[in-house]
């Protein structure tokens, strides 16, 4: 049953680590966007100010870009050395931008230790976006399922499982499969049943959700309501 467990829970982790992220932007991508667009364009009220703006930002966006293709074509060394330099001196919102560019592409290499360190660095940094830092602390979350304890994961996505929060169930997902995987069915039970009673949450979301409680009960460890 613990090797059939964990073929289960390897299987329904692998499809939420994608779906998830797919959620996450679709209810959060235009605040983020939003928030970018606004940090890099600013309200400076001089032409000349607004000129020297657009065109720094014009030049770390084009710098950004040039990152990106690096690690898409596996250059991962040199796209950090970019991405770095966009960090330092980069302008508007591409610094931040360059940070979670960074923590993929070290996650990419296999330092999960590193991603999650540059995820929790931008999750405290008080000059990010809230809701950039929210998402930071998400990604962060779900690189600790796999490699974390439950205590670390919590530590990331607690906060953000509070109702009404617009991850509150992506962080639920994180904090129930860190739980299931640990074996503390009990607290696993718990975040999936929020999701489930939760009439907010996406129908996907919900569903997994529901999949990971059958699981449980059929897996002969779900706690028994008639001892608390």
């Amino acid at each position: 049953m613990a090797h059939n467990d964990d073929s289960f829970f390897r299987e329904v982790n692998e499809e939420l680590r994608s779906d998830q992220m797919k959620y996450v932007w679709a209810r959060y991508g235009k605040v983020a966007i939003g928030v970018a667009v606004v940090i890099v364009l600013g309200t400076a009220g001089w032409r000349g100010y607004e000129y020297w703006s657009h065109s720094n930002s014009s030049k770390a966006g084009d710098q950004f870009i040039a990152a990106l293709q690096l690690a898409a074509d596996g250059k991962n060394d040199d796209a950090l050395k970019a991405l770095e330099t966009i960090e330092k001196d980069g302008s508007g919102s591409y610094p931040v931008l360059a940070q979670f560019r960074v923590a993929s592409v070290l996650q990419a290499k296999g330092d999960s230790a590193g991603a999650v360190s540059t995820y929790d660095k931008i999750g405290k940094d008080g000059s990010v976006p809230e809701a950039l830092r929210d998402l930071a602390k998400l990604r962060a979350a779900w690189i600790l399922i796999d490699t974390g304890t439950y205590e670390q994961v919590a530590a990331q996505a607690e906060i953000l499982s509070a109702q009404g929060h617009v991850l509150s169930n992506s962080a639920r997902e994180a904090l129930g499969l860190s739980a299931f995987k640990a074996g503390n069915m009990k607290q696993a039970k718990e975040w999936f049943q929020q999701i489930a009673n939760d009439g907010q949450a996406p129908r996907n979301v919900a569903n997994r959700a529901q999949i990971m409680l059958d699981n449980i009960t059929a897996s002969g460890k779900a706690p028994d309501p008639a001892k608390g």
